[in-house]
């Protein structure tokens, strides 16, 4: 398999570093690199979106049908990666990777032609509702109930781990219809407002200390909402296991080697900084092997995800092997942070909650750690969370023993 570029690639690599360099600006820059998961404040956020709207590019594999910007695997491959190199905004993946491919694939003309396009255009913020107290690798178990009365569904239950549910306008749930056979039978897809009476978020905090404002996942209380079923249900009712998982591949089969090299970037600037004794941390040979090996199993992910994506585009799925992406590129991210934590040394200690604050204008907040080691000990307890969401690794490793090894 040819992995290099060819002279096309070459040209449109360096379109996608211009518009970058021209639209990825200063204040914004600051933010990221004050950011400790990827995301800043809801404005920021959708400005940077609408942007890549403008641009044609925030949504690289959506079909030209759907307003998508019909670019190739190993374009759509460039932008991601100098797009992740840059340590620009991640996209919200809610919307534009998750609901949206269920939509195109099993929802009506009417439910398409109402929410692609202000999926598109980020004019409507989208969260998911999959796991549930008690329900999550094992989310078959779910028991948020959607009762039929007349041509409505009563939902009564709750959503848990729910990601920026607090800017939400949309949400996507599993909700169980019935509880007749086997449970993953009982299951459908549906979308709804999340402006709708009976509806309560509450803020999660985690170790990452989230300042108010600046929280990252909710628990969501739905308590007798009404949603009219022929608007809210996707596809057929007790059919959205199948839905679920089909979803689940887009949500793990991103491509992790261009974030990780970022991040491994960042370790690389703490380590030279820092001095172990009288020379830079960097130059510990245990800490030198330490980043040699996260460079190889970068390299190694890099790879296999170019081996995934020339096999999407010959129109396939990404299909189990999404398990095997997902449980490399979290570990790895662990890795990192861990590796950006012992570089910091003693600078890991102060902790600040809102370090996105640090970028505001007129802001007199001071830190006693430098702004390079500053999201190290928040980033490291905010990425504990990567091997459990999207479904546990060990889950990962039970569906590739399955589906992929045959055991």
């Amino acid at each position: 398999m040819d992995l290099s570029l060819s002279p096309s690639d070459l040209k449109f690599q360096q379109h996608v570093r211009d518009w970058i360099a021209e639209n990825f600006d200063a204040g914004l820059r600051a933010k990221m690199t004050l950011s400790k998961n990827g995301y800043v404040d809801k404005a920021s956020q959708v400005a940077w979106q609408k942007k890549l709207a403008s641009k044609g590019w925030i949504a690289p594999n959506w079909p030209k049908e759907y307003g998508g910007p019909g670019l190739s695997a190993s374009e759509r491959y460039i932008l991601h990666s100098e797009l992740s190199g840059a340590g620009t905004p991640s996209v919200a993946p809610f919307g534009v990777s998750m609901v949206a491919p269920v939509i195109m694939a099993f929802g009506n003309e009417a439910q398409k032609k109402q929410h692609l396009p202000s999926i598109l255009s980020s004019d409507v913020w989208w969260c998911q509702g999959y796991s549930e107290p008690g329900s999550g690798s094992d989310l078959a178990s779910l028991q948020m109930s959607a009762v039929r009365d007349g041509d409505e569904y009563v939902l009564n239950g709750s959503k848990i781990w729910t990601t920026l549910a607090q800017w939400a306008d949309m949400i996507f749930c599993l909700v169980r219809t019935s509880k007749e056979g086997k449970p993953q039978e009982g299951i459908s897809f549906i979308v709804f407002s999340m402006k709708l009476p009976g509806i309560t978020v509450r803020p999660l905090p985690t170790l990452d200390g989230p300042a108010e404002g600046q929280h990252e996942i909710n628990q969501v209380f739905f308590e007798n909402v009404r949603v009219k079923i022929s608007d809210a249900l996707i596809g057929k009712e007790n059919e959205g296991w199948t839905y679920a998982k089909y979803l689940l591949e887009f949500e793990r089969g991103n491509a992790y080697a261009p974030g990780l090299r970022h991040m491994l970037n960042k370790t690389r600037k703490v380590a030279s900084k820092e001095y172990d004794g009288n020379e830079p941390v960097i130059r510990n040979p245990d800490f030198a092997r330490k980043l040699t090996l996260l460079e190889m199993r970068i390299d190694a992910l890099d790879a296999t995800e170019r081996r995934v994506l020339s096999s999407l585009s010959a129109g396939q799925n990404v299909g189990p092997e999404s398990s095997m992406l997902k449980c490399a590129g979290s570990e790895a991210q662990q890795a990192i942070t861990e590796l950006t934590l012992e570089a910091a040394g003693l600078y890991a200690e102060p902790f600040m909650q809102d370090t996105l604050a640090l970028a505001e204008p007129g802001n007199n907040a001071q830190s006693p750690t430098p702004d390079y080691a500053l999201t190290a000990a928040p980033s490291y307890f905010n990425y504990r969370k990567t091997s459990i969401y999207a479904g546990s690794n060990e889950i990962q490793r039970n569906i590739m023993a399955k589906a992929v090894l045959g055991l």
